[in-house]
This record gives structure tokens, sequence and C-alpha cells, in this order.
């Protein structure tokens, strides 16, 4: 991510949290925090370390500008890189609430997006990202049934005449559940991602699990971006506790797994 001088003069007051190891940004995605409100959320990105978000729109009022940009003073005050906001859209939206997404993510003067939606969501999106001048980075699941972004041939269909601004957000927990390599994707589609989402996963459609548990190959990844020095950030998605679990204990843990696997 490419930083403004307004926004590096605005950070400079702030102690920036260092999550970077060997050239690999760690970060996570704020629903990860999903048990708590955002001033918590933050909260804990400070005492677990972590410099990079992806702000989920569930932690932010998806209709206030003004609340906005009080959010983004938040994470600027807290020393963490605010990266991508996380807004997700339905099929059956009018275009005034699509719109609104972008609205947000330019009053947190953020130039990247990501989204849960349909395949065929992209032609309706485009004219937005492209007015706004803001990344749309679409995110996958496991079910590959028609109009679900989960292979790569969908990805390739939602890009296709639009790859400027529509893009990939690879989740590579949901991407190895259904039966898709994430290292060998990434290799060669790494100038379209703009961010990974890192959980574990098993195959065949398997459960969420704990990070080193599961059949995704985390490691492999953080290698990959390692050794090509691809600057993707590398977002924890805390998905696999169970009530009861403490979400900061979980994703401390998932983050000195990250860190240990990039030594």
């Amino acid at each position: 991510m490419i930083l403004s001088r307004r926004d590096l003069g605005k950070l400079a007051f702030a102690k920036l949290i260092d999550s970077k190891f060997h050239g690999v940004m760690i970060g996570s995605q704020s629903y990860s925090f999903r048990d708590r409100p955002l001033d918590d959320c933050i909260a804990a990105f400070k005492d677990i370390g972590i410099g990079y978000c992806e702000l989920s729109a569930d932690h932010v009022n998806p209709k206030d500008t003004a609340e906005a940009k009080r959010v983004r003073q938040k994470f600027d005050d807290a020393g963490i890189v605010l990266y991508a906001f996380a807004y997700n859209i339905r099929e059956d939206w009018p275009d005034a609430q699509i719109e609104t997404g972008f609205q947000m993510a330019q009053a947190m003067r953020l130039e990247k997006m990501t989204c849960t939606t349909r395949v065929s969501m992209a032609p309706r999106i485009y004219p937005f990202a492209e007015k706004y001048k803001i990344v749309v980075g679409m995110h996958n699941h496991d079910s590959t049934k028609e109009n679900e972004f989960a292979t790569p041939e969908s990805f390739a269909k939602a890009m296709e005449g639009r790859s400027k601004w529509i893009k990939i957000n690879l989740d590579i927990g949901h991407f190895t559940a259904a039966n898709f390599d994430p290292v060998a994707f990434i290799e060669e589609h790494h100038a379209d991602i703009i961010t990974l989402h890192i959980k574990d996963r098993k195959r065949d459609h398997g459960p969420n699990m704990p990070f080193g548990q599961g059949d995704t190959n985390i490691k492999g990844v953080l290698q990959l971006l390692k050794e090509k020095r691809y600057p993707i950030p590398a977002m924890i998605e805390y998905e696999y506790g169970k009530p009861g679990m403490d979400s900061v204990v979980e994703v401390r843990k998932s983050f000195e797994y990250m860190k240990q696997a990039l030594a």
C-alpha cells in the first residue's frame, strides 16, 4: 500500500505498529474480533501487535461518512494501517446501496475494498469502482455452484474486461476447502490479488481449524510472499472459534504461527 504524504504526516504523530516480517505484511480482518466493538477491536490489534487492518463493515455504520472519517482517525492514532474496507454486496441491492460502500471507503481515504458477492454483480460494481478509483477484491468461498466465487474461472469471469478495478481477495482456507492450490494460484495471479485471507481449513469442504491443523498450506503461501516479495498483505481471519473462546487469544496464536512459518 502506498501512503500519501498527507497520510504519512498524520501517522508520523503515532508510532506505527510494525507487523511486517521478512518483508511480509501480516494483518487481520477486523471480523476476527466480531465479538467486540470497534474500540476494543483496535485495542486487540495493539495488544497483539498487528499493524495492518482490513476493516469489516460490521465495525462501522455503513451509512455515516462522518463516522467513517472518525474511524480512520482512530486507526491512525493507534498506529495501525487501515488497508482496505470489506463491504459485502447483495444481488437485490439498489445502486445507491452499492455506492454507499464506495463513499465510506473514500471517506476513510482508502484505495481498496474487498467484497463478498456473486460473479454476476461484477458489471454493476465496476462503474462505481471506476468512478471512485477504488480497486475491489472479490472474496471467494468454497461453494463451486454457478455464480459463486470459488474457482479460478470465477475470478477470471468477473475480471474479464474489468481487470483495472476488479481484482481478487483470495481466501486461502476456502480455496483449499474447494480443493484448489493457493500457492500455485498466487504465483500465477499475484498481480491481481490485493489481499489474502489466512485461515486453515480441511479439503473437500471441510471445517475451519486452528492454524497448522488443517490442510491449507499457510507456510507455503507465506514463504512464497517472502521469496517473491509480493506486496500482498496476509490478513488473519479467525473463524474456527466456538462459544467461550477468546478471539484475542486465538488470533495471537495464529499471528505467532505465521511469524514462525516465515522464519
